[in-house]
């Protein structure tokens, strides 16, 4: 559901756009890890593969401060005309958006528990399918902008599933901060550990205290990733992401990164 946080009338004390909020959000990205490391800051947007005004609108806020974003492109949604729509932002912003893949269909295949597309109920046989033709559609209607990182649907998926990334030539997975099972050799993990639009808290006090509490113990971490849903998104959560994406691109001692960056730094060092 919709966060709570973006429910507040604007010049609300708690509403996203006002002077409080403004200076808890400075606040929080000024943290920085013991170890006097530089964080790294990435935006992982999901569910991407029909252009809508929502999704417009998200990628202009990007590309008008020029923070990069990880695009999480579910296979079966995404047809040549689509990708045809987008050709403003991958074309002329190449550099700062990595397109992704973002399961299959995004289909949950567990009858009971929790939500997976490859998961335990799911047989290997599929799974691998599932996993080429995912891999065979982006690429053949992406070319060489297909990033070879997977974002699970749910940020969830077997075991199997990663060791069939790994065979399949993918250099990265994306999902939870702790995720299981765990990471395997030869793939990176770069995880997800702010959650923007999709948060459980009663009220907005609430929401703000989390989120921010998240954001200060990611940049301790040294790698913050941001979770979007833009079809979750209302004006209010808009205006948060302007005011975001406006004082991240400002942050002095942070890397502004996406997964290629990410990768290639893994290959060739820091």
């Amino acid at each position: 559901m919709i966060s709570r946080i973006y429910s507040e009338r604007e010049g609300h004390p708690d509403g996203p756009g006002s002077q409080k909020i403004r200076f808890r959000l400075a606040a929080s990205l000024a943290s920085r890890p013991e170890t006097g490391n530089v964080p790294r800051i990435f935006f992982r947007a999901d569910d991407i593969g029909v252009p809508s005004r929502a999704f417009f609108r998200m990628m202009d806020l990007f590309v008008q401060f020029q923070v990069p974003l990880c695009l999480a492109v579910v296979p079966s949604w995404l047809t040549r005309p689509r990708w045809e729509t987008m050709k403003p932002y991958w074309e002329r912003q190449s550099d700062l958006f990595c397109w992704h893949m973002h399961g299959w269909r995004h289909q949950n295949h567990e009858p009971m528990g929790k939500k997976h597309e490859f998961g335990p109920s799911q047989r290997n046989a599929h799974i691998d399918s599932d996993l080429e033709r995912g891999m065979d559609r982006l690429k053949g209607i992406m070319g060489k902008r297909f990033s070879p990182v997977f974002t699970p649907p749910w940020n969830r998926c077997s075991a199997h599933t990663l060791n069939r990334l790994k065979a399949l030539g993918f250099k990265a997975v994306s999902r939870d901060k702790g995720a299981k099972p765990p990471p395997i050799e030869d793939l990176y993990e770069f995880p997800v550990n702010v959650d923007l639009h999709t948060r459980r808290e009663q009220t907005a006090e609430q929401g703000w205290d989390k989120l921010f509490l998240e954001i200060q113990g990611a940049l301790r971490s040294g790698t913050c990733g941001f979770m979007l849903h833009h079809m979750r998104m209302n004006d209010p959560a808009f205006d948060f992401l302007s005011e975001l994406l406006s004082q991240v691109r400002e942050q002095p001692g942070v890397k502004r990164v996406n997964f290629d960056h990410l990768v290639d730094s893994k290959v060739t060092g820091p």
